[in-house]
């Protein structure tokens, strides 16, 4: 029932009272009986009728306070699940975060050049304006989206990065031996056994025997014993084409199927087969041709003895 039904309930019980005084006043002067009956009714009725009132007014605010309470409830649903949404992008804006900073040091980029605990700045210019809930989730969806994107961009980025560095580690960078210098280049010479030209296939750097043989680069030994000429002899297979020997060792400290790291020794200095003194001979083939080693010897200066 509404207010206007209700206060037209009452203006009519009023009404009816009225006449009821009107016509109890008149039966007094005639018959006190009749009257003392009439107003006693009367009370009777005018009592129900504010009963009945009263009891209207309060269904009908329990029933605007059960409105009120399923809205709030609602509404904090709602919160929670944006709530929820919220930590969701939170966490992949941590993610994002931390794949940004491995790709800057993978990347060797200048320190502060994208600095990801740093907020962006941003602006804007008023007036401002109420969110409406729908519009507020739009933006949520459409800022998963670009998450997503850029996830999906960075990781990506991550292996090429990846992949360049395992290329760049697995390609020959660095000195077969420590501190020392070449007494023999590439390319050709003098036989020093038999007086003739000959061609040599690598670079001899000057070594003293049990000395330190270091793996160029990454890969896997494929070939660890002795060859003719070369006496006993490791060889690593880099994985990109590139392969590395290292010859007339005095021990080997590795087996077929090893897996080295670039500066890992691999053996010890001394002069097995044909040589006529300790020494170190090194080369380089690429896919099955050799090649001269100097441009694989990394960024320090060659010393020739």
């Amino acid at each position: 029932m509404t207010f206007n039904s209700l206060n037209h309930l009452i203006h009519h019980t009023r009404e009816r009272i009225a006449r009821l005084g009107r016509q109890t006043a008149e039966q007094a002067m005639r018959r006190p009986g009749v009257a003392a009956g009439i107003l006693l009714a009367a009370g009777t009725v005018f009592g129900a009728g504010a009963s009945a009132g009263v009891g209207l007014v309060g269904t009908h605010q329990a029933s605007q306070q059960a409105q009120l309470d399923a809205t709030r409830t609602q509404a904090q649903r709602e919160l929670n699940a944006l709530a929820a949404r919220l930590g969701e992008l939170q966490a992949e804006a941590n993610r994002l975060n931390a794949l940004g900073e491995r790709l800057t040091r993978s990347g060797q980029l200048a320190d502060g050049e994208f600095d990801f605990d740093k907020p962006v700045g941003v602006g804007g210019v008023g007036p401002t304006r109420d969110m409406p809930p729908a519009e507020l989730r739009g933006g949520l969806d459409q800022l998963e989206s670009q998450f997503k994107a850029s996830g999906e961009q960075l990781s990506v980025l991550e292996s090429l990065l990846f992949n360049r560095k395992l290329d760049a580690e697995a390609t020959p960078s660095r000195m077969p031996i420590a501190n020392s210098y070449v007494t023999s280049g590439f390319g050709g010479r003098a036989d020093p056994f038999g007086g003739g030209a000959a061609f040599h296939k690598g670079m001899d750097f000057h070594a003293n025997t049990g000395d330190p043989v270091l793996a160029v680069a990454d890969g896997v030994v494929s070939y660890a014993g002795v060859r003719s000429g070369y006496g006993n002899v490791v060889e690593v297979d880099h994985g990109n084409g590139y392969v590395t020997r290292y010859a007339h060792n005095s021990r080997l400290l590795v087996q077929v199927g090893d897996l080295v790291r670039s500066g890992q020794q691999v053996a010890k200095a001394g002069s097995t087969g044909r040589s006529t003194g300790a020494h170190v001979h090194f080369e380089v083939w690429s896919d099955g041709v050799v090649v001269n080693p100097v441009k694989f010897l990394g960024q320090a200066p060659i010393k020739r003895g």
